[in-house]
């Protein structure tokens, strides 16, 4: 096993500069989700010089891709996130994510035969909200996987996952114009709906579990200011510990916006923009793997605490987890005080201790493969 993890760190490291480059090519040309055309197609190069058989726009999603190296009876997937967030850039590092899982493949192929892998690497579109993932597994993808993994940015190393499930929905409230100084009376103001909606969610707080987060932005609310807002829409996530506890709360958050649409007059209408992304459930064995094969890398794993918290975001990696064993732990990149989701947090995704993140991870879930593959 030792010859085999040296092997695979040498190709890691022999296409390092490339690994860089990727990243900050994706960098500095953020897509957001299932716009990611040109990510989509610069992710997969460095697979398909190292000889992956490369299948564009997988399973008919145009901004996915599947390849494949090796015949071995053990499958090894790689998760290549690449969409950015809408206005802040790749705030969350999916430029890192998606070229460490290239890394970690093109490791892993180098010792294919020797190990007895088939490393597969699924580019994974529209991770931010709009479930990627839940579509490849919808169409076949992951199918007889023994592995799945990738690692995520975050300020500081944390190996396993707990992220909670969530659903992402579209809420449009629909009244009538009206000017709004002549004839006020004859318009039914759908941006109050929301003013109704958001007081009652805000109320609601107080009677829903301690972990649960509902949250959501408004993202028209009216044209003039001298028009009655015929047309409001926003779009809002309803967090939970489980699928179960969300199925439960999500009702309770729509009769708000029901409230909204009574209170007013309006015609209120809840779109969801994805199936809910499920809990993740970690595979203990390589969960135990990888957290060693990144102390040897010399990783450091931070405590409890507000650093650590991004273990808990969302993600459709959770969907994956339910019918495969896998693994989505955190690798840091000395981001602090900035955390995930802020333009400081974005500029740290490039630069030194970033590219160091990149190949540690790479390294990282390569010899976590090997490990499961070899190991008795």
């Amino acid at each position: 096993m030792t010859a085999l993890k040296k092997a695979a760190r040498a190709e890691v490291d022999r296409h390092s500069g490339e690994l860089i480059r990727l990243s900050e090519r994706l960098h500095a040309d953020p897509e957001t989700a299932w716009e990611e055309h040109r990510a989509a197609a610069a992710v997969p190069e460095l697979l398909d010089r190292g000889g992956f058989a490369v299948t564009s726009s997988y399973l008919g999603l145009d901004t996915a891709f599947h390849a494949s190296f090796g015949t071995g009876p053990t499958r090894i997937a790689l998760c290549a996130e690449y969409d950015a967030l809408p206005g802040l850039g790749h705030a969350c590092g999916h430029n890192l994510i998606a070229a460490s899982s290239i890394g970690a493949a093109l490791g892993l192929a180098a010792v294919a035969d020797d190990a007895g892998v088939t490393v597969e690497v699924y580019g994974t579109p529209a991770e931010e909200g709009g479930g990627g993932k839940i579509e490849l597994l919808d169409r076949g993808a992951f199918a007889d996987v023994d592995l799945a993994m990738m690692v995520h940015p975050a300020p500081v190393d944390v190996a396993e996952a707990r992220p909670f499930a969530v659903s992402h929905s579209k809420i449009s409230y629909t009244g009538k114009s009206a000017h709004a100084a002549a004839y006020p009376e004859a318009g039914i103001n759908a941006a109050d709906a929301f003013t109704v909606a958001q007081v009652a969610i805000g109320l609601l707080r107080q009677q829903i579990p301690a972990s649960a987060r509902v949250h959501g932005v408004v993202t028209h609310a009216g044209d003039a200011p001298n028009a009655i807002p015929e047309h409001a829409s926003g779009r809002w996530y309803v967090r939970a510990e489980t699928l179960a506890e969300l199925a439960e709360l999500e009702p309770r958050v729509f009769r708000a916006f029901e409230a909204g649409a009574l209170a007013t007059g309006c015609e209120l209408t809840v779109e969801p923009e994805s199936k809910p992304y499920a809990e993740f459930r970690a595979d203990e064995a390589a969960l135990a793997a990888y957290r060693a094969n990144a102390l040897e890398l010399g990783r450091e794993f931070a405590p409890d605490g507000t650093a650590s918290r991004m273990n808990r975001a969302s993600t459709d990696m959770g969907n994956v987890s339910q019918v495969v064993p896998a693994i989505h732990p955190y690798i840091g990149i000395g981001s602090l005080p900035a955390i995930n989701h802020q333009r400081e947090f974005a500029a740290h995704c490039v630069g030194g201790t970033a590219q160091r993140a990149l190949l540690d991870g790479a390294i990282a879930l390569a010899w976590t493969g090997v490990d499961r593959a070899v190991a008795p």
